[in-house]
């Protein structure tokens, strides 16, 4: 049976190819970008199968109506893909109040409004599969994506939640963490290397030069295959809470994971002191009884 998609930032890069693939096995999808005309050549490929929205996913009414568009379009929604959103750049000290917001806007709030707009309509049809696009940056952070990092971590947890919300009702939740894919859009292999750039600090020059010498060193990925990657995820009966998309960051993340655990062992006594318990591995001293023995 083939299914009815709902997918965001469907103009360029992985959104574009996740678009493609499923339309070219005769799935349905409702597309949208902020700009009607980059969808044009998708309505001329594939007709009525897809259905062009013109959407600003941080604006919430503007999701909502797509959203209704699209399930009265074509009758039902089974799958919806959160893939819009950008990588701010820029130390944290560097950040502008509204860089930081407008990051937040549509990384997250974003996705939110998405999936708000569309759960009524899967819980009602009891089925679905809600796919969130975040990061290799979602799991581990690097300097100057302090703003890009918290708008995925932030992610990695509401859909961690959501998952756990929506699982009595038929619904999937998977969060896909993708490293870097030489998309059309030209996507470097280093995930921060195309984001919008805050002003620079001279302070933060030095830490720069070093980041720029190391960056890009990842394998570019093939979003063809990405895409196919995604119309197996969509087609398992039970498919994983997180995924990778690309070997390349698979050993850092293992690293950090690492790190995390040794350091969370390393301080078990202060964080048993910081509850008001013994420290672990130490018992009290023993009272004595009433007797004075």
């Amino acid at each position: 049976m083939s299914k009815v998609w709902f997918v965001t930032g469907s103009s360029r890069g992985l959104g574009r190819n996740f678009v493609e693939a499923a339309l070219s096995r005769g799935d349905k999808v409702a597309a949208t970008a902020r700009t009607a005309a980059s969808l044009d050549e998708l309505v001329a490929a594939h007709g009525d199968a897809v259905l062009p929205l013109e959407m600003d996913v941080t604006d919430k009414a503007a999701v909502f109506e797509s959203v209704k568009r699209a399930k009265e379009h074509f009758g039902r929604l089974d799958v919806i893909v959160n893939n819009a959103g950008y990588a701010q750049i820029g130390a944290v000290e560097e950040l502008t109040e509204q860089q930081l917001r407008d990051q937040m806007e549509t990384n997250l709030f974003g996705a939110v409004w998405v999936v708000q707009a569309a759960l009524p309509y899967l819980r009602e049809q009891r089925s679905g599969h809600i796919v969130q696009l975040s990061s290799a940056a979602g799991v581990i952070a690097m300097p100057l994506g302090g703003a890009y990092h918290a708008s995925k971590w932030a992610l990695e947890g509401l859909n961690e939640a959501l998952a756990g919300e929506v699982a009595d009702f038929g619904v999937k939740v998977t969060i896909i963490e993708p490293g870097g894919f030489a998309t059309r859009s030209g996507k470097n292999p280093d995930p921060l290397a195309n984001g919008h750039m805050a002003r620079t600090d001279p302070a933060y020059d030095g830490l720069r030069r070093r980041l720029g010498a190391t960056a890009g060193k990842q394998p570019a990925g093939d979003p063809t295959a990405a895409a196919q990657a995604l119309l197996e995820l969509v087609d398992s009966d039970n498919p994983p809470l997180r995924v990778l998309f690309g070997q390349g960051f698979y050993p850092m993340i293992q690293q950090a994971y690492a790190d995390r655990l040794r350091t969370w062992a390393d301080w078990q006594n202060l964080s048993a002191r910081a509850h008001g318990a013994p420290a672990v591995g130490t018992q009290r001293p023993a009272t004595k009884e009433k007797d004075g023995r």
